[in-house]
C-alpha cells in the first residue's frame, strides 16, 4: 500500500505545481517559466541522489541503451507535457486545466494495455470511464 500513499503525495505536489505555476505565470513568458522550473527540479533531484547515495549508478543508467533510450523519451514527452500545460495555465483557469490535463490518465491506461500489455478489470475501466467523463464535462463548463 506504499505506492498510494506515494501516489497521494504526487497528486498532492502536482496540484500544488499548478496553483504555483499559475501564481508564477501572470507576468512571464511560459516556456521561460518552464526552463527555470526544470533547473530546479534537476538541481533539487541531484540533491535526493547525492543524499540516498545513488550518483555511483550514473553510469550503469547510461550504459544501458535500452533504458536510456526510454528515459530520454520519457524526458522529451515530459518537458513536451509542461511546456502545453505552462502554456494552457497562463491561457487558462487551474480549475478547468488541471482535470483536463489528467486526461493523460486515460491515455496511459490506454497505451498501458497496448503497448504493455497491462489488463484492465471492469471496475479499474469503470473509473477510467468516470474520468473521462469528468473530464468531457470540465472541458464543457
Amino acid at each position: 500500500m506504499s505506492w498510494l500513499i506515494f501516489a497521494i503525495l504526487s497528486a498532492v505536489f502536482a496540484a500544488l505545481v499548478s496553483i504555483f505555476g499559475k501564481i508564477g505565470l501572470q507576468e512571464v513568458d511560459s516556456n521561460t517559466a518552464t526552463l527555470i522550473r526544470a533547473v530546479i527540479m534537476a538541481i533539487f533531484l541531484f540533491g535526493v541522489v547525492l543524499f540516498q547515495g545513488n550518483l555511483g549508478k550514473i553510469p550503469e543508467v547510461m550504459e544501458d541503451r535500452k533504458a536510456l533510450l526510454f528515459i530520454v523519451l520519457s524526458g522529451v514527452a515530459g518537458a513536451s507535457s509542461w511546456v502545453f500545460y505552462f502554456l494552457a495555465l497562463k491561457m487558462g483557469e487551474v480549475s478547468k486545466i488541471a482535470p483536463v490535463d489528467k486526461l493523460s490518465v486515460v491515455v496511459a491506461a490506454v497505451l498501458a494495455v497496448f503497448f504493455l500489455g497491462e489488463k484492465i478489470s471492469l471496475l479499474n475501466g469503470f473509473g477510467i470511464a468516470l474520468i473521462t467523463v469528468g473530464v468531457i464535462l470540465t472541458a464543457l463548463s
